[in-house]
């Protein structure tokens, strides 16, 4: 009796053993449970529609890789990345021109290019603007319409909220760093084309990949806002897309999905972004086109 009692235990526990080394291990001796990363990306509401139109194929490929996508702005995408709040930190600025010690913490992976257009309401009669009646208008010297060849209409001006990279970069290369008046601002690019496209007389700025027909982008001294403009310096109001992480802690789950987002040329196309290796020119964190 003793005996078989203790056949049956040694049987039990070969069994459970068994049962342990196929659970963890395959036939390669690699483990079959392997451990999800996520990875929290935000920032820069001009990059987010790229970066989303990315993830769902991305993460069907990468079941190992969760990954949510949220706005910001780019100087909350590069503040949350240097301390490690998220792990991807989308931005329309140079790391340097936003904080030198912050850039000292993250690492720069440049995915895009994207240009960035004035927009107005759809009953405006104009389609042109020159580069000083542009300045006029934001700086408040021109309040009407009816100044800058359009019909008798009070100009609303829509900004982007301070730490928007879209800002930064319109008022740098569309203004000239111009004072601009204060007005009415909203948090995301979305925002800005849904009060543009409902407020009369109504103008602000959006990236080319968020301008929809429910609004109407201007020219610039008779320069159309298109990629093939940009790719040439002929339209200046443009940035590289960043992606940012940090320095010292770039996982390579983070890396595999940079690299899906920049190397998905159809896509960028697509969504109204440039591929880097198709501009004709390129442009230093000073704003010099080389």
């Amino acid at each position: 009796m003793k005996k078989t009692l203790l056949v049956t235990v040694a049987a039990v526990s070969l069994l459970a053993l068994a049962a342990c080394g196929q659970k963890s291990s395959d036939t390669t001796g690699k483990s079959s449970e392997s451990k999800t990363e996520k990875i929290t990306v935000a920032g820069s509401t001009a990059l987010q529609p790229l970066v989303e139109a990315n993830v769902e194929s991305f993460t069907q490929e990468n079941t190992n890789l969760q990954i949510t996508v949220q706005g910001g702005g780019s100087g909350l995408g590069l503040s949350q990345v240097s301390t490690g709040a998220i792990q991807i930190g989308n931005s329309d600025l140079f790391a340097e021109e936003k904080n030198k010690d912050l850039a000292a913490k993250v690492k720069d992976h440049k995915v895009a290019v994207v240009g960035f257009a004035p927009i107005v309401n759809k009953d405006i009669k104009t389609d042109n603007l020159t580069t000083e009646q542009l300045k006029d208008i934001f700086s408040g010297k021109v309040t009407n319409w009816k100044e800058v060849g359009g019909q008798d209409q009070k100009i609303t001006i829509i900004n982007r909220a301070e730490g928007s990279g879209t800002r930064f970069n319109f008022e740098k290369y569309g203004l000239d760093n111009t004072q601009v008046v204060k007005a009415s601002e909203q948090d995301s690019s979305g925002a800005v084309v849904q009060m543009v496209s409902q407020t009369p007389g109504a103008i602000s700025y959006v990236a080319f990949s968020n301008i929809k027909d429910t609004v109407k982008a201007l020219e610039i001294d008779k320069v159309k806002p298109t990629e093939k403009n940009v790719a040439t310096n002929d339209w200046k109001i443009w940035s590289y897309e960043h992606m940012y992480t940090q320095k010292e802690n770039t996982t390579e789950g983070q890396e595999k999905f940079i690299k899906a987002v920049t190397s998905n040329k159809k896509l960028l196309e697509k969504l109204g972004y440039l591929a880097i290796d198709d501009m004709k020119v390129s442009r230093d964190q000073d704003g010099k086109i080389k």
